[in-house]
């Protein structure tokens, strides 16, 4: 019987990931539409503003002092705890670590360095626009507000706008700004949304910013998510000349390196030769064969009588030609005669006498 396996959420989203060895065909940039332009209008507005009603000491003003005198962080002790760990998410070391190490594995993923530079731009532009603000306004911030019911603007504080917020809104929305797809755009930027909110809520809770100081916030980080795309083209010039760069190195990396040259091959031993096998034959017929070869052949040395059929007639010793002794030390000579018989004389008569 066949049973068809029931796949869960997770196991389909690593099935996506795992289609997508190479760098996708064509990438979904945001561009600077009518609609985004006409956001980015009024949400300038809206900042420029709540700068307007703190510096005029409003109603805004007044409505701080009194949640300020509210002291939230008494009223609810329970959640302090919670809260403490929670406002983090705001903090801009820890958020841009976690959101550069999704980002750095995605750029990886998809051969494209654009999620890492996206991040970097809107990061930069975070701190300078949000740090020009604080700098040149100076307020101060609850705990150290001197006179009750002002604005407590320009006395060198660094409060306004709220920095955990805006840091909350850029890092948090530029996970939904860098979506692939529309609907996983939606959650993430609800999901972004509700993070910032709670962290500006946070600090208003532990007495660290005013409530103007953290609608502020809002307001800053969204500018520079909605003013991303006018960074676009400049994003991918960037990023083709990271890629040549690359590129260049290496070949220059190639180009000096050493060449492997290639081992001397060892040469094989030389063949054994296989001996040929040689018949071996009988001497009799090695000996009739002999005539047959090139080489002259001494003639056989006839032989030896036995020394008791000693042929001839014999001679006296006084006529056999003297030979030196085997073995003598005597060496012969040439001009020493060989004895003969003494001549028999004439036999004397014998006279008396």
């Amino acid at each position: 019987m066949r049973t068809e396996q029931n796949l869960t959420r997770l196991d389909r989203v690593f099935a996506r990931l795992d289609r997508e060895p190479e760098r996708p065909a064509h990438i979904d940039v945001p561009k600077m539409s009518r609609h985004r332009v006409a956001l980015l209008a009024l949400t300038l507005a809206f900042y420029l503003a709540i700068v307007w009603l703190v510096v005029i000491t409003s109603w805004l003003v007044r409505f701080d002092w009194q949640v300020m005198f509210f002291r939230p962080y008494q009223q609810w002790p329970e959640i302090h705890a919670f809260l403490d760990y929670y406002v983090v998410l705001g903090q801009r070391g820890p958020t841009a670590v976690m959101v550069a190490a999704w980002l750095g594995w995605r750029s990886w993923r998809q051969h494209t360095l654009r999620p890492m530079l996206t991040l970097g731009a809107s990061l930069l532009l975070l701190n300078i626009t949000v740090g020009a603000a604080k700098l040149g306004m100076g307020r101060l911030g609850p705990h150290y507000a001197t006179t009750i019911g002002s604005s407590e603007m320009g006395l060198g504080g660094d409060i306004f706008p709220s920095g955990h917020t805006a840091n909350a809104v850029v890092t948090w929305g530029i996970l939904a700004y860098l979506a692939s797809t529309p609907r996983a755009r939606r959650w993430l930027s609800a999901v972004s949304a509700v993070v910032s909110l709670g962290v500006g809520l946070t600090t208003v809770y532990l007495g660290t910013h005013w409530l103007s100081d953290v609608v502020l916030g809002w307001a800053a980080g969204l500018l520079v998510l909605l003013a991303l795309p006018w960074c676009e083209p400049l994003i991918a010039r960037a990023e083709v000349s990271i890629f040549a760069l690359r590129d260049r190195l290496r070949e220059r990396r190639s180009a000096t390196a050493p060449v492997p040259t290639a081992p001397t091959p060892t040469p094989a031993p030389a063949p054994t030769p296989v001996a040929v096998p040689v018949s071996l034959k009988p001497r009799a017929m090695v000996q009739e064969e002999a005539p047959a070869a090139h080489e002259p052949v001494a003639p056989a040395r006839a032989p030896r009588a036995p020394v008791y059929l000693a042929p001839g007639p014999h001679t006296t010793r006084s006529e056999r030609t003297p030979v030196t002794p085997v073995g003598s030390r005597r060496p012969p000579h040439a001009d020493r005669l060989p004895r003969t018989a003494p001549t028999p004389t004439a036999a004397r008569p014998l006279t008396g006498g």
